[in-house]
């Protein structure tokens, strides 16, 4: 096994590292960068301190070319950006997609309710990736990728593994992300199955505070009893 040397500031010793199972995967090489895990956030401040591969930035809200612009901005990493598909439908998700490729993502990520016709749309106006989710095995898969989806999301909760099975026995080449779930058990066999890389939700800014100011409390205690 190879030696890795590895340097680390002061300043930024503490910072939100991923699962090294994640490692195992195969990655996708996408324009000449090699991607093995994507960290689920828009919080610029995990963002900037994490060692992931490539951030997938989507959240629950009309998608704003603002946000999209810090977003890629804070990042020093690929940014794939949500540009609707759900609550936000038609020619706007075109639009805001070819807005994002325009301000530097690496790819968009549309929901699961987009129709095909906006993906086909998508694929004749874009020049980035578009990364379809899918949440069930009884989704139209073949449509998905006939319409133009480049790589294929898998969040299945605790049925993840098997969708990207499922998909994998279809298509033995086409491109997978997919939650790995809470441990290295559930990491390792969703790359098993198939997945060639992994999504990583972190904690939150809150639980991560929560942790430090808890320390902190502990230590002026410990300090007291002496």
């Amino acid at each position: 096994m190879k030696q890795v040397p590895e340097i680390k500031g002061t300043l930024r010793n503490h910072m939100i590292e991923l699962p090294s199972v994640i490692r195992e995967a195969s990655g996708i090489k996408i324009f000449g960068k090699r991607l093995k895990s994507f960290l689920f956030s828009t919080d610029v401040a995990v963002i900037r301190n994490t060692n992931a591969d490539a951030i997938i930035a989507v959240y629950p809200f009309t998608p704003q070319p603002v946000i999209t612009q810090a977003l890629v901005m804070a990042a020093d990493v690929p940014v794939f950006c949500g540009v609707g598909g759900g609550i936000t439908m038609g020619k706007r998700v075109v639009n805001l997609a070819l807005d994002a490729e325009f301000k530097g993502a690496m790819g968009v990520v549309v929901n699961n309710p987009t129709p095909n016709e906006v993906i086909q749309h998508l694929r004749d106006t874009i020049d980035i990736p578009i990364i379809v989710t899918v949440v069930s095995e009884y989704e139209d898969i073949r449509g998905r990728v006939e319409s133009g989806a480049t790589i294929l999301n898998v969040s299945g909760a605790k049925n993840t593994a098997n969708i990207v099975k499922k998909i994998r026995s279809m298509y033995p080449n086409f491109p997978i992300i997919a939650t790995g779930g809470p441990n290295d058990e559930t990491i390792l066999e969703t790359i098993k199955a198939g997945a060639n890389a992994i999504t990583y939700t972190p904690p939150s800014t809150a639980e991560i505070l929560n942790e430090i100011m808890t320390n902190y409390r502990e230590k002026y205690k410990n300090d007291s009893m002496y």
